[in-house]
């Protein structure tokens, strides 16, 4: 199942900000929520707590269910490259991944709603299903009737787009278009989390 909470909440879990707008609020209380939270030491977490983690924050970055990661993992074990790193590939080639990246959403979770609501096409067709796999050469855009709503607007004007983009994607902002042209390689992907340990933690 897939969290639904408060995601500053999740960041303050993970021990990192997930999303742009937890960043500032991570930086008021980097400790994790509840009432015993200032009393917590990361450290002290065990083997198994350590790489249970990780594989959590790879999970809540890409906004995934376990069902789903176990799918991706499936498919990066059957990959024949390194499976840690096929796995965030797997997951950065999202559907939904890519929208965020390329700056045509604020967050995982907005690209996710603008996906499922319809505003999104892939080689001109519209595509709901957020974790739809895209291939390179494959062109995404947001829909003609879609681009006079408020947040297409700002993304047309580089709102949300990373200081530096993606060097896998072709990104025209004012046209609220990106092409993926190349399969991204696991140095260019920009997530804070060290897959050799969510490969032990599926491979315990």
């Amino acid at each position: 199942m897939r969290y639904t909470g408060p995601k500053v909440r999740l960041s303050r879990r993970a021990g990192i900000p997930l999303t742009r707008k937890a960043v500032r609020y991570f930086e008021q209380r980097p400790y994790p929520p509840g009432e015993h939270g200032r009393k917590t030491n990361r450290r002290q977490t065990g083997d198994y707590g350590l790489r249970l983690m990780e594989k959590q924050k790879l999970r809540w970055y890409y906004d995934v269910s376990e069902r789903q990661m176990r799918r991706y993992w499936d498919m990066a074990l059957r990959s024949s490259g390194r499976s840690g790193a096929e796995l965030v590939v797997l997951l950065e080639t999202r559907l939904a991944s890519l929208v965020l990246r390329s700056g045509l959403a604020p967050s995982i979770y907005a690209a996710r709603q603008y996906i499922a609501h319809g505003h999104i096409t892939v080689d001109g067709r519209k595509v709901d299903i957020p974790s739809y796999l895209v291939r390179p050469g494959q062109v995404v855009a947001v829909r003609e009737k879609s681009r006079r709503m408020q947040p297409f607007v700002a993304a047309s004007e580089g709102t949300y787009a990373d200081d530096r983009i993606a060097p896998y994607l072709d990104v025209d902002h004012a046209d609220l278009r990106f092409t993926l042209f190349s399969r991204p390689l696991r140095e260019q992907v920009a997530v804070p989390v060290d897959e050799q340990l969510v490969v032990e933690f599926y491979s315990r």
